[in-house]
């Protein structure tokens, strides 16, 4: 799995992968044009669609029709290194009998986002600058 970031001026970079293509940006009041989300929004937004299919997926497998599945995530920030510190994931399936939430929440929780969030990867980052060629004429 590979996705190729470019930069596309000020603070404005696009994600690119299998013929997809995401925005992202930060508010005017960081500098930005407001024209996609900041990196910590994609972030969020990949935990909330991950548990959505999650969700999904139990649904399904039950039989169960809910065509107003929601997802809210939200993120408090933490200091030191900064970083989002405490992450909340809420499903709501309007219509779904309550017996029927321990499952989804077992099946939410099997989310590769949530439990790559849980145990912290490891990150391996290497910077490649390349001098420009110049040519002797």
């Amino acid at each position: 799995m590979e996705v190729r970031i470019q930069h596309l001026g000020g603070v404005k970079f696009a994600a690119a992968t299998r013929g997809h293509r995401v925005i992202s940006d930060q508010p005017a009041s960081n500098g930005g044009s407001d024209t996609g989300m900041t990196p910590p929004e994609l972030l969020l937004a990949s935990l909330g669609t991950c548990g959505g299919f999650y969700a999904a997926q139990y649904l399904r497998n039950h039989s169960l029709e809910c065509p107003d599945l929601e997802v809210l995530v939200s993120a408090e920030k933490a200091k030191a290194p900064a970083r989002l510190g405490t992450f909340k994931m809420e499903v709501i399936a309007p219509g779904i009998a309550p017996e029927h939430e321990p499952g989804m929440l077992r099946a939410v929780q099997a989310c590769l986002i949530h439990n790559t969030l849980l145990h912290t990867p490891s990150i391996e980052t290497s910077v490649h600058c390349l001098a420009p060629s110049y040519n002797a004429v």
